[in-house]
């Protein structure tokens, strides 16, 4: 609408702001130019209110990786967005046996394509593409930092002799196994959080309160902390009584 309203239009990329002092230097003509322009403004109310949103929506996001306790975001490369599109869709590490499982899941293992004594691999396209993009997103961000080991290791590939696309597919299998690795050693420490009780004691193991308190029913939720306060000592327990004879004892039995 503003390259409609301007003549050449406008150069550069527009946001909400720039849209903003634009419209406040234009003077439309005519009664097209007039409905074009209250058809900007109101494209730029819209605009405004969509940015609103999602400036609210990466802060809840953001709480709840934080809230999860997931080491993802310790991976160069991996932030919020990353974090929650792998433990979403994910639903539970415990679903892939191996690393390898895992990046089949997501389309970051390549497939064989061999003809006769020859071996090839090409790019997967099957798997789960939100993951896959959210992995490619970190092995971009990673190549775009030249003190990042991901750097190092892209520049070690083509060093090898690899292409930048093969290079970039090595990366992010990389990386794949690195977000495994995390996923697995956070499972771990979430179900073992889980089956200490209050003051570090042993909890119940029973399917009920698995049902709600597993880490895999739980992904951004963390287990509830035990008391501050110390625990009393316990003293002796009373011992039980020996059950009554159900039949009288015969003299002289």
């Amino acid at each position: 609408m503003l390259c409609e309203l301007i003549p050449g239009g406008v150069p550069e990329e527009i946001t909400a702001a720039q849209a903003t002092k634009i419209l406040e230097r234009v003077t439309p003509s005519g009664t097209a130019g007039r409905a074009r322009f209250d058809l900007a403004a109101d494209i730029l109310t819209d605009m405004r209110r969509l940015d609103g949103q999602m400036r609210e929506s990466k802060k809840k996001l953001a709480a709840a990786v934080k809230a999860s306790g997931t080491t993802l975001t310790d991976l160069f490369g991996v932030g919020p967005f990353v974090a929650a599109t792998v433990i979403g869709d994910a639903a539970g590490v415990a679903r892939f046996a191996t690393r390898d499982r895992f990046a089949a899941y997501h389309g970051t293992a390549p497939v064989e394509v061999s003809s006769g004594n020859r071996k090839i691999y090409r790019l997967s396209l099957r798997g789960n593409r939100r993951v896959n993009h959210a992995i490619h997103m970190t092995a971009i961000t990673q190549i775009r930092h030249a003190h990042s080991d991901g750097r190092a290791y892209y520049d070690k590939k083509i060093a090898e002799g690899k292409t930048c696309k093969e290079a970039l597919r090595s990366l992010k299998r990389r990386i794949s196994d690195a977000i495994y690795a995390r996923l697995r050693a956070d499972a771990r420490q979430s179900a073992s959080s889980a089956n200490q009780g209050p003051g570090g004691q042993p909890g119940s193991d029973t399917d009920s309160s698995a049902a709600g308190s597993h880490p895999e029913h739980r992904l951004f939720g963390q287990a509830t902390p035990g008391p501050d306060t110390t625990l009393r000592r316990q003293g002796r327990p009373t011992p039980a009584r020996p059950p009554a004879a159900s039949k009288k004892i015969r003299k002289g039995s």
